[in-house]
């Protein structure tokens, strides 16, 4: 009854108060006056030092104030007046409902408190110097709020809840991408903050314990609600933006976005799934999971499967203070009960209506309705009982679930505690693994270098010695096969010749078989047709006597008077009969021996036809082995043969392989070569492709002869291989231009060497093999050889100039013929290719295109800048006489301008192999660094002896910057098309147990430290290469001579 009288207490007076009017102007100030002191008891209510959640109604009241005067004049001005700077609690709420009215509040609200930002930067410094508690995370509230009204500013179009649609965010940047960026990494800072605050709240808890059903633990939680519903904007305004700036710009150039993204991404993911995890928001707010991976912001089709995370707040969601409060109004009702409608009508109906204004009407009595009133509360006080009965289970009920949750939540805390303690043992025994391996690793790096430096000089002195041997121990297999292959032949050969004579045997016999059958069958035939001659003669004379029989009884019929003679004639004719009768029994006598005889000849003939062809099939079969077994040692023959021929071309690969391998080695370098030794051999080399291709047709006609074949391509191994070896040793003495030249011809002879060995391996190519390539390569490298070969005399003055002007126009011709190259390869692309590696391919090969273009107009600059300097500087010399009395400064310009030429040509083989799905990226970009390294070198050495003033100097530069941004396009095309088409593998760990985990990081510890010890490798490999390359390109400019001449 309490409870209820409490909450009867509680229902707002019916009765309105009567509000005296009085003049317009002091009505005006008596409603501001209501307003101010109204507005200042919400603020005193909502921020005290009590450590308890703001109410929400005492907040709402200061958000409808901003709203009713336009501003924040008097939410400031109560402000003021509290002592902030003194309690750390006061000054936590004071944050709290300032970030609900910077975010619900009236617009003016941010302007109204830009004017005190200064003291709010102060009191946030203050409050910085606490470490733990109220004033630590005051501090960081203070900047979160500063941050948010910085960026209100900033951006006037962004409202305080932060709710914008896609429009007005576009809109918000102006459509220009400057504005775009800028505008992400405002909101990058801005989230920043939010997390900072999220991180603070969480770390000030003590999550072991259930914080969030405490007043303390909800204070701190409260204000996290706000932060949660910009957090969300946020992340969804910056994805967005991300997806639109990378449609812009270069990957390249977002590159820190996105590592930024992705680590706050982490963050909020995390601090949203622990927060929905706490009983005090999973009634207040419904908070959005993010999804597993971050959004993939190189495709831009994975903006389609965006979600924008959705806060959710409950329409009647019950404040953190009104919770235990017991809602009674539907428990009693104080209103007086109607009484039912035919106790009302009772009396009326027996005496007339005019009982109702009669003094006698009992309905209207005192006793009647005491009565009732008297049962229905002793119904009610029945009721309520009931009710409280109730209630007093559903506590019992809640105390015993919130006991058995608080045991769970201790078995839960008790787990992660385990578990924490598993982790830290660890990442423990990890450091110590750690530790023992780099000890490891530092113990065999030293015991590796210390047998590096005992084996190198015996690998030194025996590696020709074990080559010797094992092309010794190669030949006398191979010969010995030979002899054992030959062998091999001479008895196949012999067995196939008595095989031959066995199968004459047996088809002389079959033959002779088949006759005697046929003979057999035609004495048969014979005797059955006499025998049936025979008989049909014999029925016919039996049918010509009763012929005469039947005529005579017809004569003794018609005749009585010469019945005696016919007696006598019967007399005799019966005795002819019984002659007949017993020559016709003799004659079916004879008949049935003879049909006797015909079946026993039938059956021996049978007989021997059977045993004929039993006979046939078993000499047929003894054939069909015979082949079988012809055929066998044919193909083992065969296979043999094969197998000794495969066996020389994988030897030929083996030498062919070594020798490119010792091109890319480091002690290679210190090699050197003539370039008549490397004619000779490239002489050699092309002789034997000539003997290569007579034994290939000659196995081709014949495959016995598989020796000649044999050895000819073993030769033509070693001779290649030499060739190869003393190419590169060569390219060590020539100019670096040159020395490129040879070595990626040396490369490209290895290459189709390889290719034709391959085809030679296979027995369906081994026809269509073609050595023009092969022979083609080799007569490059003796071209190259023979221009290599000392000059009696140095060029002439005429010459130098002439090779200017061809350098010049070959370079010219050579980006004319990459720029043609390159557009017909767009065109093949289009027609071929769709999808992804279609847009991939058109841009790289744009850029491409773009970059070509640049360097056309690169040389162009340069021939005028030459011809300004040659007019300028010859005087009354003649340009010929310029270039030669400038010799040095001439060949840097011819070195300059191969480089150039020889780069673009590079640069489309290689995008080329790219298109065609064949080439590496890496490649691709090389080439472009290459191109700009050549264009520099070009620009130095036509800008050397340039004024300073010349506008064709200006128009070179222009050029030159132009050839660096063309080429920072491909390199950035490329890295965007590598990223587009190679898949990223998932990482899922779900499925793995904590072994399996720490074995997979073992080996990914080794194999981290494996590929730094080969980059370290590489790295040291690449110097040399640098400083090697200084040396040969200072020996090809006379550096040395310049030296000389100076000292």
């Amino acid at each position: 009854m309490d409870r209820v009288k409490s909450s009867m207490q509680q229902v707002p007076n019916a009765i309105p108060k009567v509000i005296r009017r009085t003049g317009g102007a002091n009505s005006l100030e008596l409603e501001k006056e209501n307003f101010e002191r109204g507005q200042t008891v919400s603020i005193n209510k909502a921020i005290n030092t009590q450590e308890v959640a703001v109410k929400e109604k005492h907040a709402r009241t200061c958000i409808l104030g901003t709203h009713h005067e336009k501003g924040a004049h008097t939410f400031w001005a109560a402000v003021n007046r509290l002592p902030l700077s003194s309690n750390a609690v006061l000054c936590w709420k004071f944050c709290h409902v300032f970030h609900k009215l910077l975010r619900d509040g009236h617009p003016n609200v941010i302007k109204d408190s830009m004017r005190n930002k200064a003291d709010l930067t102060d009191m946030s410094r203050m409050w910085g110097h606490l470490s733990e508690g109220y004033g630590k995370l005051c501090s960081i509230y203070l900047k979160l709020l500063i941050t948010k009204m910085e960026f209100h500013i900033k951006n006037p179009r962004f409202p305080g809840n932060l709710q914008m649609s896609n429009r007005q965010l576009d809109e918000a940047g102006e459509n220009d991408v400057n504005n775009f960026f800028q505008l992400t990494v405002e909101m990058f800072d801005y989230l920043e903050c939010e997390l900072n605050l999220f991180l603070g709240v969480f770390s000030s808890l003590d999550m072991s314990r259930s914080v969030s059903v405490t007043a303390a633990g909800q204070c701190r939680l409260a204000p996290l609600i706000q932060v949660i519903l910009d957090s969300s904007h946020l992340y969804d305004y910056t994805v967005k933006l991300l997806f639109k700036l990378h449609s812009c710009l270069p990957a390249d150039t977002l590159q820190g976005h996105r590592d930024r993204f992705q680590e706050q991404f982490k963050k909020l993911k995390s601090l949203f799934y622990r927060s929905s995890n706490l009983q005090y928001f999973k009634r207040l707010i419904q908070i959005p999971q993010l999804p597993e991976n971050p959004p993939n912001f190189l495709r831009a089709s994975a903006l389609s499967e965006h979600i924008s995370p959705v806060v959710v707040i409950p329409a009647e969601s019950s404040s953190p203070e009104s919770e235990h409060v017991v809602e009674t109004d539907d428990l009693v009702d104080t209103d007086v009960p109607v009484l039912p409608p035919a106790l009302e009508t009772k009396f009326d109906d027996l005496f007339g209506t005019t009982a109702a204004i009669d003094p006698f009407n009992f309905n209207s009595q005192n006793g009647m309705r005491k009565d009732d009133k008297d049962r229905l509360i002793e119904q009610l006080t029945r009721e309520i009982q009931a009710l409280k009965d109730e209630l007093e289970s559903f506590r019992l009920e809640s105390g015993r679930l919130c006991q058995a949750l608080r045991g769970r939540v201790n078995e839960l805390e008790a787990e992660l505690a385990e578990q924490s303690h598993l982790r830290l043992q660890a990442a423990g025994e990890s450091e110590f693994l750690k530790a023992e391996l780099d000890d490891l690793r530092r113990v065999r790096e030293d015991t590796e270098k210390e047998q590096r430096s005992v084996t190198e000089i015996e690998k030194k002195a025996q590696a020709n010695e074990q080559r010797y041997t094992k092309l010794k121990e190669k030949y006398t297999e191979l010969v010995q096969s030979h002899a054992d292959l030959l062998r091999k032949n001479a008895e196949v050969t012999r067995q196939m010749t008595v095989a031959r004579a066995a199968q004459d045997e047996v088809e002389e016999v079959r033959r002779e078989m088949q006759d005697k059958v046929k003979a057999a069958q035609d004495v048969a035939d014979r005797q059955e047709r006499e025998q049936l001659e025979q008989l049909q003669q014999l029925q016919r004379e039996l049918v010509s006597s009763r012929t005469e029989l039947d005529t005579l009884k017809t004569t003794m019929a018609s005749s009585q008077q010469s019945s005696e003679l016919l007696n006598s004639q019967l007399v005799v004719l019966e005795s002819e009969k019984a002659e007949l009768v017993q020559s016709l029994s003799k004659v079916e006598a004879e008949l049935t021996s003879q049909g006797e005889e015909l079946e026993r000849v039938q059956s021996s003939l049978a007989t021997e036809r059977e045993s004929g062809v039993k006979t046939a099939e078993a000499l047929q079969n003894q054939l069909n082995e015979k082949e079988s077994r012809e055929q066998a040692l044919e193909s083992q023959l065969v296979a043999a043969r094969w197998s000794s021929l495969q066996g020389a071309v994988e030897e030929a690969e083996k030498i062919i392989q070594d020798s490119l391998a010792q091109i890319d080695d480091p002690a290679h370098i210190s090699c050197t070569s003539s370039a008549d030794y490397l004619a000779s051999r490239c002489q050699a080399s092309i002789d034997c492709m000539d003997r290569l291709l007579s034994a290939r047709e000659a196995f081709l006609a014949d495959n016995t002869g598989v020796s000649g074949l044999v050895g000819v391509v073993t030769q033509c191994g070693h001779l290649v291989g030499d060739t190869i070896v003393q190419g590169s040793a060569t390219s060590h003495m020539v100019p670096v231009e040159q020395a490129d030249a040879l070595s990626e011809s040396v490369k490209a002879c290895g290459a189709e060497a390889l290719a034709l060995l391959a085809q030679l391996k296979q027995q369906d190519s081994l026809a269509a093999a073609d050595n023009s390539k092969l022979k083609a390569a080799l007569e490059a490298i003796l071209a190259t050889a023979e221009r290599l070969r000392p000059r009696g005399l140095e060029l002439q003055q005429g010459e130098l100039g002439d090779l200017v002007e061809q350098e010049m126009a070959a370079t010219s011709a050579a980006v004319e013929s990459a720029a043609a190259r390159i557009e017909e390869m767009l065109n093949k692309s289009r027609a071929v290719d769709t999808g992804v590696k279609m847009e991939v391919n058109e841009r790289i090969l744009a850029s491409c295109t773009e970059l070509m273009e640049a360097i056309k107009q690169l040389v162009l600059s340069s021939k005028n800048l030459q011809r300004d300097i040659v007019e300028s500087g010859r005087g009354a010399a003649s340009q010929k006489e310029f270039y030669a009395k400038n010799s040095r400064w001439t060949e840097g310009l011819i070195s300059a301008s191969k480089a150039v030429g020889w780069g673009a040509t590079v640069m489309v083989d290689a995008a080329d192999l790219v298109v065609q799905g064949k080439g590496k990226f890496e490649e691709l970009m090389v080439c472009s660094h290459e191109i700009a390294a050549s264009t520099a070198q070009l620009v130095a050495a036509s800008k050397v002896k340039a004024d300073k003033d010349s506008s064709n100097l200006h128009r070179l530069q222009q050029a030159s910057r132009a050839v660096t941004q063309a080429t920072a396009a491909v390199v950035a095309s490329t890295k965007s098309g590598k990223s587009q088409i190679e898949e990223k593998d998932t990482m899922d760990f779900s499925s793995m147990t904590l072994t399996q985990i720490k074995r997979q990081e073992m080996d990914a510890q080794v194999l981290v430290l494996e590929l730094e010890t080969r980059l370290q490798k590489e790295r040291e490999r690449l110097g040399e290469l640098r400083k090697k390359h200084y040396e040969l390109a200072g020996v090809a400019e006379g550096w040395g001579e310049q030296e000389e001449g100076t000292g």
